[in-house]
């Protein structure tokens, strides 16, 4: 039996209300099953969707896929007497849309449409909610027209026309502070330089102590971790002053704070970092550690801040280092099983060399970071050489390289093999001579793991060669390369099979014409917990190449890198583009990401 909601029972007196009373309305699902536009069965499976997950019924209906968004809007026009609007092809006054502020248009899931004299329509999904038209009609002081929209369509257009809550919440912030400042809260703010360009250092410590600044920069970091950016970037133009976020690999621009603020935005975070505040012509870099408070919690923070001089100003870019979000289980990162226990195999060698290959900022020092976590035991001793250390982690030896006294990576492994190690981690091979001494350790009974930079596996050998190793010494020094990216991973709460990808386009990725039929691939739709992106998170895609016997004969007699692939792949290889494509199929990401970051 259909159950119905309170406001769906009666429609109670309602002396005074100037807008329309509808008649009492049929039963909505009576409506959809009648016209044929659901069956008995979608009915009942729609009216336990309901009891278990609360909402309207058509609300539910719409979220199982039975019926179409707006032929649910005409059915509910239908249902209630009323005119129903497509708010999708409608374009309101944005003086209409102010009369109702954005918090209760969130509240009752309305959105005013037009105004008429004293009359204010509004469109709602709910036209018996008497609450909602009283509340409207008490803060505007206007009657109130109600036409009816299907909820998905008013959700979809409050974000339209009022923006994100957050982005709302963000500019009011951002408003007090500047409206702060206007009021003279901060007169002594806006510097000016002297005759020969330079700065009055006490004026920069002051400004940099004012009371609107720290709010900005402290509201700017709590900011980046409640939205879990990896990076923040300020930086200056010559009217005006960006300030971006990278998020889940993309950046984004969330505010543009006056330029007057720039100096001592500037100061603040070089004070911060203990940094010379004097000092505007050369890069400068440092450290934060904070504490903020996110969830209810206490959570520590460590940004790498790094200053570098632009044409109308400093440019900073503060890393954000949390580590609670270092994934240290390995079956976690985004390995396939077939990959995962290569690499596992391979770590687990008592000597030789395995690589992480990639761009910045794809990973490899998570995957570098989970693979000495596994290897970390009591009777071992793990020294890396990092730069900079991103991490700290128990029981393991972590040394930061300083090249202005000399300690790089080279001068940092030589004296490693004093050391007594058993597993050795450099942080990057940058030149012939990291690499020769990391493969003589190789070679003389230690593990070590590395990264390099470059586009695949098989690209990795030329690369070696190219610096100078000799073919024999890669050859019998390496056993495993991994190339790794990160692609976005759809949001789990509004993933929804995405009808728009055309089976030949899944061809042209890679797919097989069997693959493609069978394949169904998800997008996110865009809801609060994403912050209407569709996406929430990465997970890497891998490519691990194990140097058996074949292929270390390839190496021996000098292969290209395209012979090294398809001997490669002839053994059972996954390539970077192969395991997008499965993260596809598997629903985790979306073609574009996938062909975003890789190639065929």
């Amino acid at each position: 039996m259909e159950t119905v909601s309170q406001s769906e029972k009666s429609w109670p007196a309602h002396p005074g209300a100037s807008f329309a009373t509808p008649v009492r309305p049929e039963r909505l699902g009576e409506i959809l099953v009648r016209e044929d536009l659901i069956t008995p069965e979608q009915l009942r499976k729609g009216l336990e969707y309901q009891c278990a997950q609360g909402g309207r019924l058509g609300t539910a209906l719409v979220k199982l896929g039975f019926i179409a968004d707006d032929d649910m809007a005409i059915i509910l026009a239908q249902q209630y007497g009323l005119p129903a609007v497509n708010l999708a092809e409608l374009d309101v006054d944005p003086e209409v849309v102010r009369v109702i502020p954005m918090e209760t248009a969130l509240r009752h899931q309305v959105l005013p449409v037009s105004r008429f004299g004293a009359s204010l329509t509004v469109a709602l999904a709910d036209p018996t909610n008497v609450f909602a038209l009283d509340d409207i009609k008490f803060r505007t002081g206007l009657s109130v027209e109600p036409v009816v929209a299907s909820e998905g369509a008013i959700s979809e257009a409050i974000r339209r026309f009022y923006g994100d809550a957050e982005d709302a919440e963000r500019k009011k912030q951002i408003e007090d502070i500047v409206n702060f400042i206007d009021e003279g809260a901060a007169g002594s703010v806006e510097l000016e330089a002297d005759e020969e360009g330079t700065f009055n250092l006490a004026e920069l410590e002051q400004a940099a102590e004012e009371a609107p600044v720290i709010r900005l920069v402290n509201y700017l970091l709590n900011d980046a971790v409640k939205h879990e950016a990896s990076d923040i970037h300020l930086e200056p133009y010559e009217r005006e002053y960006r300030v971006r976020y990278r998020i889940d690999g993309l950046l984004q621009t969330v505010m543009h704070p006056p330029v007057k603020l720039r100096d001592a935005i500037i100061s603040r975070i070089k004070i911060m970092a203990k940094l010379d505040i004097a000092e505007k012509r050369l890069p400068q870099d440092g450290r934060i550690m904070v504490k903020l408070m996110h969830g209810g919690d206490k959570k520590q923070i460590d940004l790498r801040v790094s200053v570098l001089p632009t044409l109308y100003g400093e440019k900073i870019v503060m890393r954000l280092l949390d580590k609670e979000n270092l994934r240290l289980d390995m079956t976690k990162l985004g390995f396939e099983s077939e990959s995962l226990a290569t690499f596992q195999k391979a770590i687990f060698k008592p000597y030789g060399m395995v690589l992480v290959t990639g761009p910045t900022g794809s990973g490899k020092t998570n995957t570098l970071y989970s693979s000495i976590t596994q290897l970390n035991k009591e009777d071992t001793n793990i020294i890396t050489a990092e730069d900079p250390v991103e991490f700290q982690l128990p029981g393991i030896n972590q040394v930061q390289m300083k090249d202005q006294i000399g300690l790089n990576f080279a001068a940092a492994l030589r004296s490693f093999l004093r050391q007594d190690p058993n597993i050795i981690l450099v942080g990057e091979i940058r030149d012939f001579e990291t690499a020769e001494i990391a493969i003589k350790a190789a070679m003389t009974g230690h593990l070590v793991l590395s990264t390099l930079h470059t586009n695949d596996a098989p690209s990795t050998i030329s690369r070696l060669m190219n610096m100078g190793v000799e073919p024999f010494l890669v050859a019998t020094s390496v056993h495993l390369i991994c190339a790794q990216r990160l692609v976005r991973r759809i949001c789990a709460g509004c993933a929804a099979v995405d009808d728009s990808v055309l089976p030949q386009a899944l061809v042209d990725a890679g797919f097989t014409a069997e693959e493609a039929r069978a394949a169904k691939p998800q997008k996110g739709r865009g809801c609060a917990s994403c912050g209407n992106r569709g996406y929430r998170g990465r997970v890497g895609l891998y490519e691990v190449m194990e140097i058996t016997e074949p292929v270390r004969e390839l190496i021996l007699v000098g292969a290209s890198a395209v012979e090294l692939k398809r001997k490669a792949v002839e053994q059972g290889m996954i390539t970077l583009r192969r395991s997008g494509l499965m993260k596809v199929v598997s629903g985790v990401t979306t073609l574009e990401e996938v062909m975003r970051e890789t190639l065929l």
